[in-house]
């Protein structure tokens, strides 16, 4: 923005938002979600650090930042590794000597009857669902503290983290712990101007989502049809549904913002087990027209 002939002037959500110059850390940040938010932070003018186990996707990242002029270190490796997350945050010590904002990223599940499971695909879930972000968080708020600026940790969980989930059981639990940690952790953290967020999308499609409904049999979600029935705003989520919630957790504009979780889920949280079954409405059940119908099918089975 411009007047006349005089220097460029800061525009109101520039001057609200505080981003321009701070630093921030991403784990995960180099695809679907985590690509999405880091390019919209460096849009706003932030300086990125960024760790991702995605060789083509870092590449790909990488090569937007340049485009976009972004100061960044992008590195690729697994932020599930402590060693690895440590070196990304030394960088950032050797290159900037602060850091504003953490944004944890990194996350994963399969579907499987929680029978059917074993103890090392529950650690595998723990350690890239919750483990990490104890970690990451243990790097990022020492440094914030030692800044005296405050900052802004954001969690990426799931709408997983807040109802039951078949077949998901451990990773719903991991969602729910870093819900619960993020919680706790803001309290330890607010005397010192830090704050601790989650945000929690539901269906939004990535390509790994996309991998993830592939291997999970029939997904109502993947035809309009099931989106109209199942999310009440009647379409999936985008990933700037969710990159616009973590600019504003970063921002100043969430200044008084902490231990919260934004839901940008189209109302499935809300709604609760409610769906707009199509010629009937809303209802917590099936219309009886489609249980006869199945039963039909089954008597001719």
């Amino acid at each position: 923005m411009t007047t006349g002939g005089s220097a460029p002037l800061m525009g109101w959500f520039e001057e609200r938002g505080g981003l321009g110059g701070t630093v921030a850390v991403v784990t995960g940040g180099a695809g679907g979600l985590g690509e999405a938010i880091a390019t919209d932070l460096a849009a706003n003018g932030v300086r990125l650090a960024l760790i991702d186990i995605d060789g083509e996707a870092v590449g790909g990242l990488r090569r937007t930042l340049d485009g976009q002029g972004a100061e960044a270190i992008v590195h690729h490796g697994d932020a599930r590794d402590p060693d690895a997350l440590t070196a990304l945050f030394e960088a950032v010590d050797e290159r900037w000597g602060r850091l504003d904002t953490l944004v944890n990223v990194v996350g994963g599940t399969f579907r499987a009857p929680f029978l059917d499971t074993r103890p090392k695909g529950w650690d595998a879930l723990l350690r890239v669902n919750l483990l990490h972000v104890l970690h990451a968080c243990s790097l990022a708020a020492p440094r914030m503290r030692a800044g005296g600026r405050g900052g802004s940790i954001i969690n990426l969980t799931s709408v997983e983290a807040h109802r039951a989930a078949p077949g998901f059981a451990v990773y719903a639990a991991a969602k729910a712990a870093v819900e619960h940690f993020a919680r706790t952790l803001a309290v330890e953290l607010a005397p010192d101007g830090i704050r601790v967020n989650n945000i929690a999308p539901d269906y939004t499609p990535t390509p790994n989502m996309a991998k993830l409904s592939r291997g999970g049999g029939d997904n109502a979600l993947s035809t309009p049809a099931g989106v109209r029935v199942a999310i009440p705003m009647g379409r999936p989520g985008v990933v700037t549904d969710v990159s616009g919630c973590a600019v504003f957790l970063a921002s100043r504009l969430s200044a008084y913002v902490t231990g919260s979780t934004l839901h940008p889920d189209g109302g499935t949280y809300a709604s609760a087990g409610w769906f707009n079954w199509p010629d009937s409405g809303w209802g917590n059940h099936a219309p009886s027209r489609l249980l006869d119908h199945f039963a039909h099918g089954a008597e001719e089975g």
